[in-house]
């Protein structure tokens, strides 16, 4: 992990700040759907690590699925095209769906998967994102759980790579510059 901390320009949010703010929204989640079928769709496979922190957060039950979806590749700027690569597999009609995000940017990806998600008539649709970066949305979408908003710097770690690679930083971290540019 040293070898991989060489590439990082900053730390933008250390294991403390990420802990305390997931346990805060596990308990806002928790008020909010209190005697509710709560199904958490973790977007594969940025949001991860925190998918798995915050359902710890979560004080019901509360049922995992997955889905993954794809519009970067092995770049730092989405091609505009999403393409779903792993599906839902549990039943989501009448159930509350929760869509749990890395970060939101262009909002193109969500807003794909919150269309074709509608198409299977769930009870209701938020979103829950790790990271929120406004100066990039070209789609505006729901954001109703959101850790922390960010500039428009490209960050890795707790799940967020950059060509497959930095997924296990413990922390959010900021890439130098020259390593994608």
């Amino acid at each position: 992990m040293n070898d991989l901390m060489r590439d990082v320009k900053e730390v933008l949010l250390d294991e403390e700040t990420l802990a305390r703010r997931i346990a805060e929204m596990g308990q806002q989640i928790t008020k909010d759907y209190v005697n509710r079928d709560l199904v958490l769709l973790c977007v594969l496979k940025g949001s991860l690590f925190f998918t798995s922190d915050l359902m710890r957060h979560i004080d019901l039950p509360v049922t995992l699925d997955f889905i993954a979806s794809s519009s970067y590749g092995e770049s730092t700027r989405t091609s505009g095209v999403v393409r779903i690569l792993k599906d839902v597999e549990e039943r989501v009609e009448d159930r509350h769906v929760l869509i749990v995000e890395d970060i939101v940017d262009t909002g193109l990806t969500l807003s794909y998967l919150i269309r074709a998600l509608k198409l299977r008539k769930p009870a209701s649709i938020r979103t829950a994102t790790l990271l929120d970066k406004p100066a990039r949305r070209r789609i505006e979408v729901p954001v109703d759980y959101a850790g922390f908003k960010v500039d428009d710097q490209f960050v890795v770690g707790y799940g967020l790579d950059f060509a497959g690679r930095y997924r296990m930083l413990p922390a959010v971290c900021v890439l130098k510059d020259e390593l994608y540019s």
